[in-house]
């Protein structure tokens, strides 16, 4: 079926407000699986009627308002209709930490840590079961019973939708703090889907996290996360040039990026390291992205510093991922090299991964492998599903074509 401007603009509503709208519905209702039903159920009859009616200036809170009349007939059944009709004639837009209270439920201690940001992710975040098996590496019907048997289990346990206790906050800390960060990074470079990034899911992380270190402002993880996605974000004007496609970091024009935003976000790195001697993850990953933001231009990158902060996120977080970044500060500050002698190791962890078959492809053109790396190459665009990262392969392939 050819898609329509308004099927197209209501799928951009659903990318950015789903996790809103259900978050709000499990605050009325107390069901996950009746409020993603709902959203479902506003989400068909927007398609039938948009195309004809025409797009609502407010299209999420049209969404909202037709989910919440359905939930009027599932709480007309339900024993305690009287006290909980009230309740729905709240206004339509969703009170402001109905999210955060619908991540602490989720990441119940009660729940394995797996299923609780997969769960997070889908109803809260909004995010699809094929972008969040992709950000995990796994296929997408484990996902799928991860969050099946997570849902039952909250029903079961009676899990409460609530902010825990202070004494609680540390222990599910963590994971809170891996799925915003998993919802930032699909903002910032989408990993399915047609759009090359969501500027609202940014938006979404950034106000989370945000939050969550006004609940906790001495826990430094939450702070290195927030100046993580500050420094990124003060970097956006750079990303994509006016035809949309997606600028790499080697090659922005850093007169544009927010120096402002840049120095406050280091600063507050700085006061938290000052206080706090054992870095996180978050921290170390800020540290990094500080490195890169202080630079005045590629060639000044700290390229050492960075191996170093590398070599310390690798031994709190020893994943594929973080090895494969890593290999790009041992090109420049080592060789290419060994930088590709330590690719080569993490071959079968990340062969369907299409950045380590870019970075693959980039090494190997500076060892003078061409043949092999338009091989790479290839191999990457057929993984990719971002659109800019995949019109960027097709330029690079195309320049090494012509060679």
């Amino acid at each position: 079926m050819t898609a329509t401007p308004a099927a197209d603009e209501l799928a951009r509503v659903v990318r950015d407000h789903a996790g809103r709208l259900a978050a709000s519905l499990v605050s009325l209702l107390g069901d996950f699986s009746t409020a993603e039903d709902l959203v479902q159920d506003a989400v068909e009859i927007a398609l039938r009627r948009w195309p004809v009616e025409g797009i609502p200036d407010r299209p999420d809170a049209w969404l909202f308002t037709v989910a919440r009349r359905r939930g009027l007939d599932v709480l007309r059944r339900q024993q305690n209709y009287r006290s909980k009709l009230a309740l729905l004639q709240w206004p339509v837009q969703p009170a402001p930490d109905d999210r955060l209270r619908l991540i602490f439920t989720c990441c119940h201690p009660a729940l394995a840590r797996e299923a609780q940001v997969a769960l997070t992710l889908r109803v809260v975040c909004g995010l699809t079961t094929a972008q969040i098996a992709a950000a995990f590496l796994v296929p997408e019907t484990t996902l799928a019973q991860r969050i099946t048997r997570a849902k039952r289990k909250i029903a079961q346990a009676g899990i409460p939708y609530q902010v825990p206790r202070d004494d609680e906050l540390p222990d599910r800390l963590a994971e809170v703090l891996t799925v915003i960060y998993l919802l930032f990074n699909e903002g910032y470079l989408s990993s399915s889907g047609d759009r090359a990034h969501s500027r609202d899911l940014v938006d979404d992380a950034e106000w989370l996290t945000a939050l969550l270190a006004g609940l906790l402002p001495e826990e430094p993880e939450v702070t290195g996360l927030l100046v993580l996605i500050r420094l990124h974000r003060a970097r956006t004007a750079a990303r994509f040039d006016s035809d949309g496609r997606l600028v790499l970091l080697q090659d922005q024009d850093r007169s544009t990026w927010d120096h402002v935003a840049i120095a406050a976000a280091t600063e507050l790195l700085t006061r938290t390291a000052r206080r706090h001697r054992s870095p996180g993850p978050y921290q170390l990953q800020a540290a990094i992205a500080a490195c890169h933001s202080e630079a005045a231009n590629w060639d000044d990158t700290d390229w050492e510093q960075i191996l170093v902060l590398y070599d310390l996120l690798l031994r709190l977080q020893p994943n594929p991922v973080t090895r494969l970044h890593r290999t790009v500060a041992v090109r420049y500050a080592v060789s290419a090299d060994a930088a590709l002698a330590e690719l080569h190791d993490l071959h079968h962890e990340l062969d369907s991964y299409p950045l380590y078959h870019a970075t693959q492809a980039e090494l190997l053109r500076a060892v003078g492998d061409p043949e092999s790396a338009i091989k790479a190459d290839r191999r990457a665009l057929d993984l990719t599903a971002n659109p800019a990262q995949a019109e960027v392969l097709k330029e690079r392939l195309a320049r090494a074509e012509l060679i």
